[in-house]
């Protein structure tokens, strides 16, 4: 039998705003708001003092200050957010090699080879809590559990300022009584759809016949029912390779023209390959990103082969899956559109065509970059796009 994993996930608590309460003593014990204030301003972090008022991340700034109009608001600053994450990280890898990061104030950590150096998960983790205010002033929450899903469930029962930990023979006793709303991959539309359905809590969903749930997910029936039980093999990859490269745009109008709709991916999409292209790599996926009026976001993916970083090519699947989304929704405004390439590889680019020649829109597509990295990102841009 193989060895049980013992991992972490570690979540900076109000990461942002913590940041700033420690930096400026006069803001600590008080409602903070970190993000942008002008018209289309949301925020990106809030912290506990102002989450009492039904304030969260992404909420629109004016609504933030409508329910907590005492918070002061501050400007994101991510140089500070950095230096503070590379310190936090750097308690992590006194501990283990095997860290994932998300994003800059939460990872997930592999433990199971640091137990007999450093004790049992659980030790592990408190010594890695007071380390980390130690050295940063800052508090985080802590996960143990034997599997990421479960970590992650863990840290966010923690919250705030403490360790939780799920043991193996606790999984049901903890996770059953959760509403399926808790499961990540579950949307609030179809959590409604499944509470409709007699499906409200996830000891429900565990238990649910395929007959029930393959009206929701479809194919993804049984992984949804295993999440539910707390089942997840997936391993914490230290050195996850980039996952994607996009580009995305909150606007100060909301889009309500299908041609404007269109211009803005095709810059978008333009934008994703130069950042492809400058990191040397090609793409097999094309994903759109619209977010409409109301805040509802949808995502639109196509796959295709062989990889590429010809924007002509990727921008033309990126319009068509704009295209697709506005029969669905042709009268819809939007307010975000974004553009991301994935399942990514080193580019090679003569031994994808078979050929010893450039094709002409690769060749295109580096005179470009060449001109954007002399002379500015606005120095060119296609016909198309103006």
């Amino acid at each position: 039998m193989s060895e049980q994993r013992a991992i972490l996930h570690v979540d900076m608590d109000a990461f942002y705003a913590s940041v700033e309460q420690h930096d400026d003593p006069s803001l600590a014990g008080k409602p903070v708001l970190v993000g942008g204030t002008g018209g289309r301003g949301v925020v990106a972090a809030a912290s506990y003092e102002a989450r009492r008022f039904g304030v969260h991340s992404a909420m629109p700034m004016r609504e933030a200050l409508r329910r907590c109009p005492q918070a002061s608001c501050v400007h994101p600053r991510m140089k500070r957010y950095k230096e503070v994450s590379q310190q936090v990280f750097a308690v992590f890898g006194e501990f283990t090699p095997l860290v994932q990061g998300l994003s800059l104030d939460e990872a997930f950590l592999d433990v199971t080879a640091s137990q007999a150096l450093f004790g049992g998960p659980e030790a592990i983790g408190h010594e890695i809590r007071r380390r980390i205010r130690e050295r940063t002033g800052l508090a985080a929450s802590v996960g143990v559990a034997h599997n990421k899903l479960l970590a992650k469930f863990a840290s966010d029962m923690g919250k705030p300022d403490g360790l939780f930990v799920i043991a193996p023979d606790k999984v049901s006793a903890i996770l059953d009584p959760l509403p399926v709303r808790r499961l990540f991959g579950i949307g609030a539309r179809t959590a409604e759809r499944l509470e409709a359905g007699g499906i409200s809590t996830l000891g429900q969903l565990r238990e649910a016949p395929e007959a029930v749930l393959f009206p929701f997910f479809g194919r993804q029936w049984r992984r949804m029912r295993e999440r539910a039980a707390g089942m997840d093999e997936r391993p914490v990859q230290s050195d996850v390779e980039e996952q994607q490269v996009s580009a995305e745009e909150t606007f100060e109008t909301d889009l309500k023209l299908h041609e404007d709709m269109q211009r803005e991916v095709a810059r978008l999409a333009e934008r994703s390959c130069v950042r492809l292209r400058a990191r040397g790599l090609v793409a097999g996926l094309v994903t759109v990103k619209i977010r409409r009026r109301d805040f509802t976001t949808y995502t639109r993916q196509h796959s295709f082969a062989p990889p590429t970083n010809d924007s002509a090519l990727i921008r033309d699947l990126a319009q068509q899956l704009l295209a697709g989304w506005l029969e669905e929704q042709p009268r819809a405004a939007v307010r975000l559109l974004g553009v991301g390439v994935g399942h990514l590889a080193p580019a090679t680019q003569l031994e994808l065509f078979g050929s010893h020649q450039p094709v002409p829109s690769g060749q295109l597509d580096d005179t470009l970059d060449r001109i954007r990295e002399k002379f500015g990102d606005k120095a060119v841009k296609r016909g198309n796009l103006v």
